[in-house]
């Protein structure tokens, strides 16, 4: 079971890291002239704290191939989680422009806040085993 989560948020990183550069990509040539400079930088934003958790979720794929540890699910999940919400409602804002997703972008912000913590606890706890 060791290798199994390790290779789930490894995973979970690297895939968020290529919908990072996708979407940064696609938005800066491919849709620089159709955007408005506003969503422009709602899909920046988004592309730059994907990025950012995709490396924190290969972070705790390695952390985790060590042995599992309660903080690190939660860390992990709430780096998914983060990116889902946080990094999907602003891409979705900037294509849309429907506003309805801009309620989801707090709760993606507190996920990402809350794997961050998760971690801070893995990291002062000794790696506790769970």
């Amino acid at each position: 079971m060791g290798k199994e989560p390790s290779r789930f948020w490894l995973a979970a990183g690297a895939i968020n890291g290529f919908i990072a550069v996708a979407m940064g990509a696609f938005a800066a040539h491919g849709l620089k002239d159709r955007l408005a400079p506003g969503a422009l930088e709602w899909v920046r934003t988004a592309s730059t704290y994907e990025m950012w958790h995709a490396l924190a979720l290969m972070a705790v794929a390695l952390l985790a191939s060590r042995g599992p540890a309660a903080a690190l699910r939660i860390a992990g999940w709430g780096f998914l989680v983060g990116c889902i919400l946080f990094s999907g409602s602003l891409y979705l804002l900037a294509l849309t422009d429907w506003r309805g997703f801009a309620i989801v972008t707090p709760l993606g912000g507190t996920a990402l806040l809350v794997g961050w913590a998760a971690l801070v606890w893995y990291a002062l706890a000794g790696s506790p085993k769970a």
